[in-house]
């Protein structure tokens, strides 16, 4: 049986995207930043800066040689003031370059627009841009644009679904920078030799639809397509399946079903980077909440304190009793307003009291709701069976590495069930068991 319904299943979570109309307001430098070495999938960078040193915009501050990294640069111009340590939401340590500004915001010598002939230097440039999923995921762009079978990659996904509650961030690129988002997709197709892409959008942003098709059209192979709005619309396989019909195995990529999928504002800002080559150091994020007191799309400068941001929202207007960068489903509770802002931060979420109310977990009562909801048609309610029961082989049959971490089968359980966490810990755990049966089998050898 295929892992997918023909129909999405997820939930009807509410959209709440009440900042869609609010045109994206540019935040003022501020006094300092804390530009963060961990800001995509992989190992941090190497700070390449220490304290005392003149920075500017656009320069290089952070770097690794790993394969999958992305290079750091520094948002603002100004003095290297120190080099700290900060705690991630996922409880590692990431050391963090703090820059007090001039307010100047001198351009680095090496913002010139870059020399793209052909797909070796496109994928230089789109390392040299910082680039990384800008939806929430974090991973580099040039590391996703050159699979090792790009000649069996016939399509081009543009993720423009902003599927998460509140989110409008992604909404706001279509509406201000539409023509961006063609030039960039124009420049993929043609470096990487894609002949089609598919730009998908729930169907409740009708103008934005509207605008992506009027941009579309003439242009070879692109085609706009109305998503149902339903969560998780915009996960990378269920978009896969809801565009192509194809199916991503599991522990398969997208690109061995002949597909790219890219975040619409990251492709977006490609096409700026090879435009003029300022790299990514800016972010628009979505600033919502019942706890906020204008909500609002804000571009704030990589780096930036999120108390920063929200005070030029006009600062809490009711106590908060969650802060969340990004969205309610599957974004991360922060300990701290202190953090700064990231690479891949599109929402600062600020929810009052009435917004989180407390539930005590219960016994499950087998009603399968979560089955139901599950996008991946997996049994939560066994996986978390055999996690807590250590059967390993049970979390391999049930398939735990297939899940996406949506959050539909906690949102839709009336137990309350950890479940998302119990997942994450299961493939903790499944790695870890899975890696030392296959030390134990190398010592036998």
């Amino acid at each position: 049986m295929s892992i997918f319904d023909k129909r999405l299943k997820g939930v009807r979570a509410p959209h709440c995207k009440n900042t869609m109309d609010s045109a994206t307001q540019k935040m003022p430098v501020p006094d300092k930043v804390y530009i963060c070495m961990s800001q995509h999938m992989g190992p941090p960078c190497d700070v390449l800066v220490k304290p005392g040193d003149e920075v500017k915009v656009g320069q290089v501050i952070g770097d690794s040689g790993a394969f999958l990294s992305s290079p750091i640069h520094s948002s603002v111009s100004g003095k290297v003031t120190g080099i700290d340590q900060i705690i991630m939401p996922n409880g590692t340590r990431s050391k963090t370059v703090v820059i007090e500004t001039d307010k100047e915001q001198t351009y680095h010598e090496s913002v010139k627009k870059p020399e793209v002939t052909d797909r070796e230097s496109f994928l230089k440039a789109v390392r040299g841009a910082g680039l990384v999923g800008l939806g929430g995921a974090g991973f580099p762009s040039h590391i996703k644009f050159n699979p090792k079978n790009l000649d069996e990659v016939d399509t081009l996904i543009i993720n423009g679904a902003e599927c998460e509650p509140y989110i409008t961030s992604d909404y706001r690129t279509i509406m201000e920078r539409g023509e961006d988002v063609m030039t960039g997709i124009q420049a993929v197709m043609k470096y990487l030799n894609i002949p089609t892409c598919i730009i998908g959008i729930e169907d409740n942003k009708p103008k934005g639809i509207a605008r992506m098709q009027e941009l579309a059209k003439g242009v070879p192979g692109v085609r706009v397509q109305s998503l149902v709005a339903r969560y998780p619309q915009g996960a990378e396989k269920v978009l896969i399946f809801e565009t192509t019909g194809r199916i991503v195995p599991e522990g398969k990529l997208p690109a061995d079903v002949g597909c790219i999928v890219n975040n619409i504002t990251t492709i977006a800002q490609l096409a700026r980077f090879l435009k003029d080559g300022l790299p990514l150091i800016a972010k628009c994020v979505t600033v919502d909440g019942g706890a906020i007191a204008k909500p609002q799309n804000v571009q704030a400068l990589i780096g930036t304190p999120i108390k920063e941001v929200v005070d030029f929202c006009g600062g809490y207007s009711k106590e908060p009793r969650k802060l969340l960068m990004g969205g309610p489903m599957m974004g991360t509770a922060l300990y701290d307003e202190t953090y700064p802002i990231l690479k891949n931060n599109n929402a600062i979420l600020a929810f009052d009291e009435s917004q989180v109310e407390g539930y005590a977990e219960t016994a499950c009562i087998r009603c399968g709701r979560c089955v139901r909801s599950c996008p991946m048609n997996l049994m939560p309610l066994r996986i978390e069976d055999a996690f807590i029961k250590d059967d390993y082989q049970g979390l391999q049959d049930y398939k735990v590495n297939l899940c996406i971490e949506c959050g539909c089968c906690a949102y839709s359980c009336p137990a309350k069930r950890h479940l998302v966490q119990t997942h994450r810990l299961a493939k903790a755990r499944l790695r870890r068991w899975t890696q030392e049966q296959t030390a134990k089998e190398g010592g036998k050898g």
